[in-house]
């Protein structure tokens, strides 16, 4: 694996790991506020996720 390699993975991780964090920080702050259990999943980064996990689906649907 060459460097450049490295980096895009390394990049990939760190940038999963923010926005897991930035999930969880949702989450805890709709169980303090007794929100209802679906609120952190409509949040930016919850429906981020949901953009990430849809992304291979939609591109093979497409065609590409």
């Amino acid at each position: 694996m060459s460097i450049l390699g490295i980096i895009k993975a390394v990049a990939v991780l760190l940038a999963a790991g923010i926005l897991g964090n930035w999930f969880l920080a949702e989450l805890k702050k709709s169980k303090m506020r007794k929100e209802p259990w679906y609120k952190p999943y409509l949040s930016p980064p919850g429906l981020l996720i949901y953009c990430a996990l849809l992304l291979p689906l939609i591109v093979w649907i497409a065609g590409g």
